[in-house]
């Protein structure tokens, strides 16, 4: 973790707003809208994600001539609370989405696989990036996209590292691309990687950043296939908390007095990650109804829909533009580890 640094936070174009003066409702409303709009466009073209198309929106939202001014205006002390408050609270949901005892029924093999993955993609990333000069927290921000499990985790890190809401935005839009990629890439690959379905899923689980990405490719082959990614997934999901303690802990060790944007001191283990593993600890107990936990599913992915659509909004094409070429050669770089790391750890352990 030695490699973790930051550039001073950037605008990223827009004209701050002075928070004593504005009212947060507008940009909330927006923010709800925009997720409920790309809801609709999930609905209709199922194989784009939620989550993604309101990254997409939000972007969009940021740079049409009619709605430039109020986005970047009187809605955006708003949709930055969106991108803050509510990813913590979806980020907090997600922990009732884990199956801790079906995850560790895998095996000790399986677990040892996904942390390898999961520290190959992360280190490796992190590193290219530096070699890269990316600027500002992206090199961390993708690298934990990537490791993880897509704009999740990369809001989980963000909240802890205090980045600049366009270094957000624009790692999402990454991870994301290529995570909507993976469902029509991977499943052409099974037959000529001799991958059985069993396999082809762990293969899945290990290498898809998102779940509901992780879904979508899984399920083109069979129930076999997307019972084995969503269990490994899962897993993946759970190293989470640890890894957001750990650059917690790397980020107090270098900030002696520093405080992140949102004006505290970074935390050793910030809240929204020990409610995280509250709700995953509550899920293992069986006590939770399955209409509840079908419930908190559903609003996790609405919070994190309105959550990334206000960092969407917080896009600046231009600026993105400057470092759009290595930001892309890192994105595929650590898509290629990722699938090559998970291939050859599911050839091990099946």
């Amino acid at each position: 973790m030695a490699l973790l640094h930051r550039s001073p936070p950037r605008t990223g174009g827009a004209r701050p707003v002075s928070r004593e003066t504005s009212t947060p409702w507008p940009g909330l409303a927006t923010a709800v809208l925009g997720a409920a709009i790309a809801w609709a466009v999930h609905w209709v073209v199922p194989a784009v994600p939620w989550l993604t198309a309101s990254v997409v929106l939000g972007i969009a939202a940021a740079h049409l001539p009619r709605l430039r001014t109020f986005v970047r205006g009187a809605a955006r002390p708003g949709l930055s609370l969106a991108g803050r408050r509510l990813m913590r609270i979806g980020i907090v949901l997600l922990g009732l989405g884990l199956g801790l005892d079906d995850v560790l029924g895998l095996g000790w093999a399986t677990v040892a696989m996904v942390i390898a993955v999961v520290a190959a993609t992360f280190l490796g990333t992190l590193w290219l990036g530096r070699r890269l000069g990316l600027r500002g927290d992206q090199p961390l921000l993708i690298a934990t996209g990537y490791s993880i499990c897509g704009a999740s985790a990369i809001g989980a890190v963000s909240e802890v590292s205090g980045s600049d809401e366009e270094d957000v935005a624009a790692s999402v839009a990454l991870v994301t691309l290529c995570g909507t990629l993976a469902i029509a890439v991977l499943p052409l690959l099974q037959g000529s990687l001799g991958l059985t379905d069993p396999e082809f899923g762990r293969w899945v689980g290990a290498s898809v950043h998102d779940v509901g990405q992780v879904v979508a490719t899984a399920q083109t082959v069979g129930p076999e296939a997307l019972g084995e990614a969503v269990l490994v997934k899962l897993m993946r999901v759970a190293l989470l908390a640890p890894l957001v303690a750990a650059v917690a802990f790397s980020l107090r060790a270098r900030r002696r007095g520093v405080r992140t944007a949102s004006g505290r001191r970074p935390t050793p283990v910030p809240l929204f990650v020990a409610g995280f593993l509250a709700a995953a600890a509550l899920r293992a107990t069986g006590v939770v109804p399955e209409a509840v936990l079908g419930w908190a599913h559903t609003a996790q992915e609405a919070l994190l829909a309105a959550a990334l659509f206000g960092l969407g909004a917080a896009v600046h094409l231009p600026t993105l533009a400057r470092t759009g070429g290595r930001a892309a050669v890192l994105g595929l770089s650590s898509w290629v580890v990722v699938a090559g790391v998970s291939y050859a750890g599911v050839l091990l352990t099946m």
